[in-house]
């Protein structure tokens, strides 16, 4: 008798708990309603995290996708033109969405203060990622860091809120302090391929050489040319990692 009435306390102490959780997100949804990664205006309906109208908008990424990056191609075959001809450091990629459908979101993310479509964002990788993540069974997800100038300036790291989310949702540990970016990079969507390679040069750093990882799968915003995946890449393996794969919210087509 005692056990049913202490289980029955428990069960109303959950119950409690829950319409509390729930009665804090409806103030937030009023004080700090959601915006919309697609429209950018306030979520409709209330509680969810894009508006229905928007949802066909941000394309996922469909096959056929290159084996190595993941780049859509537009013609037969394994690889793309890029990875044809380079020789990347990176075991193999993943991207989430088509570029051009979620260039200005990812804008607005990036550079407009727009913090909260990263939870959305990182429950779609979870939820067509997952696959790919739960195959590759990684120790870590680990975020492309900015330089620190960068993230004081901007508030946040992108990839770290995906990588958060993602992990969250996924049961996989982000390690963020064990990677650092010692170089203030100029901006690379302005430089070339060899621009880019040359700009990125001794760029990352490890500095936890006490943890050991070695399968992990970095998480970015944005995939172009490989550039940065592969100096991540070397910098891992130079650490000891033996395996590195990566995820992208979003990525250009291949051919």
């Amino acid at each position: 008798m005692k056990s049913k009435t202490k289980m029955t306390a428990q069960s109303r102490t959950k119950a409690g708990k829950r319409a509390a959780e729930l009665v804090y997100g409806g103030l937030l949804q009023l004080l700090y309603p959601i915006r919309c990664p697609v429209c950018d205006r306030i979520v409709k309906p209330a509680g969810e995290h894009i508006c229905l109208e928007c949802l066909e908008k941000l394309k996922i990424l469909t096959p056929p996708w290159c084996m190595k990056c993941g780049k859509k191609l537009q013609m037969e075959g394994e690889y793309c033109a890029d990875c044809r001809k380079k020789a990347h450091s990176f075991r193999r990629g993943r991207a989430l969405y088509e570029y051009e459908s979620a260039a200005l979101s990812i804008y607005r993310f990036k550079y407009g203060g727009r913090q909260e479509y990263g939870e959305y964002f990182g429950e779609q990788i979870a939820e067509y990622l997952g696959s790919f993540v739960a195959q590759v069974r990684p120790d870590a997800l680990i975020p492309v860091p900015l330089h620190r100038k960068r993230k004081a300036s901007r508030g946040y790291n992108q990839a770290e809120l995906l990588a958060r989310e993602a992990g969250k949702h996924l049961g996989v540990p982000v390690y963020t302090g064990f990677l650092v970016r010692e170089k203030n990079t100029a901006p690379l969507k302005y430089e070339n391929p060899q621009e880019r390679q040359n700009n990125l040069k001794k760029a990352f750093n490890i500095v936890k050489n006490d943890v050991k990882l070695e399968k992990v799968i970095v998480v970015d915003d944005i995939y172009t040319t490989g550039s940065t995946m592969d100096e991540v890449a070397q910098v891992l393996q130079a650490a000891g990692v033996k395996e590195i794969y990566f995820i992208a919210l979003a990525i250009g087509a291949g051919i």
